[in-house]
């Protein structure tokens, strides 16, 4: 069955954690773009949702860092934070094994990953689930990009696990969403955060609205570091649903730098044919 549904969404724990203390109108607004996108979700009715976050260090670390890794289990639990501080409470999400591993072994025809029979979600997927999936009851394929731990995979390697995934979605007969979740410019955890680079954003975005696949992949690490900050990585997730959709289009929902959110707050979904 042919993907389904595909966009992008931020993901910072601030975004629930210190709600109270944003602009009410920006935050607002934001919040209100989010249930759109929630309800074009829906109205896709898809099966599943492929979830493709950059997660910091919470199942994966130094001495275990896989580029690309995809969860395989029939449920997961989040948020691994402290609930009060992230503004989420415990619960437990579905998945789905067999679904899982039968996109797994078409993933892996033509990029190498890892995959985990465990996973405990970090804000990096529990944070958009609590908005585009409010009632957790939509089974969930978790996947992981390695955005934290250099050396990264090369931009190029991200877009095409996005297309292996867009494989594996066209050849199961349920029907898939993907959401690739991330920052664009931030320097999170850093005398730095809730700094901005609201036009380096907007020049990213309008590439990847574009899907303009030679300007998303001729961003280097350096660059980015310095433009956008360390958490500028988290790209990947991006570059990776556009390849999932390539040569499609995309709509913007929603795009404001809030800075208590300590990130360019993005909203946008691609086009699939």
């Amino acid at each position: 069955m042919p993907l389904v549904f595909a966009g992008v969404a931020s993901h910072a724990p601030g975004i629930t954690g210190r709600a109270d203390q944003a602009d009410p109108v920006v935050r607002d607004e934001f919040y209100a773009n989010y249930d759109k996108m929630r309800q074009e979700l829906e109205a896709t009715r898809p099966d599943a949702i492929f979830v493709i976050g950059a997660e910091h260090f919470a199942n994966f670390f130094m001495n275990n860092m896989p580029a690309f890794a995809v969860g395989m289990a029939d449920s997961y639990e989040g948020p691994i934070e402290d609930p009060e501080w992230l503004g989420i409470e415990a619960v437990t999400v579905p998945g789905n094994a067999d679904l899982s591993k039968r996109m797994i072994s078409e993933i892996m025809k033509t990029v190498d990953i890892s995959y985990a029979e465990e996973w405990k979600f970090d804000h990096g997927i529990i944070v958009p689930l609590h908005f585009l999936t409010p009632r957790y009851d939509l089974t969930v394929i978790p996947a992981n990009i390695n955005c934290q731990g250099p050396p990264l995979a090369p931009l190029s390697r991200a877009w095409e696990f996005g297309r292996a995934i867009r494989r594996a979605a066209d050849s199961v007969p349920e029907r898939i969403a993907i959401i690739g979740t991330g920052g664009l410019s931030h320097w999170p955890a850093t005398p730095d955060s809730g700094k901005i680079n609201e036009p380096w954003d907007r020049e990213f975005m309008d590439r990847w609205l574009r899907n303009d696949k030679e300007g998303l992949l001729s961003y280097t690490d350096r660059q980015a570091y310095i433009d956008a900050g360390q958490g500028a990585g988290e790209i990947r997730t991006y570059v990776a649903v556009a390849g999932a959709t390539e040569g499609s289009t995309g709509d913007l929902l929603f795009y404001a730098p809030i800075p208590i959110f300590s990130v360019g707050c993005t909203l946008a979904t691609m086009k699939v044919a």
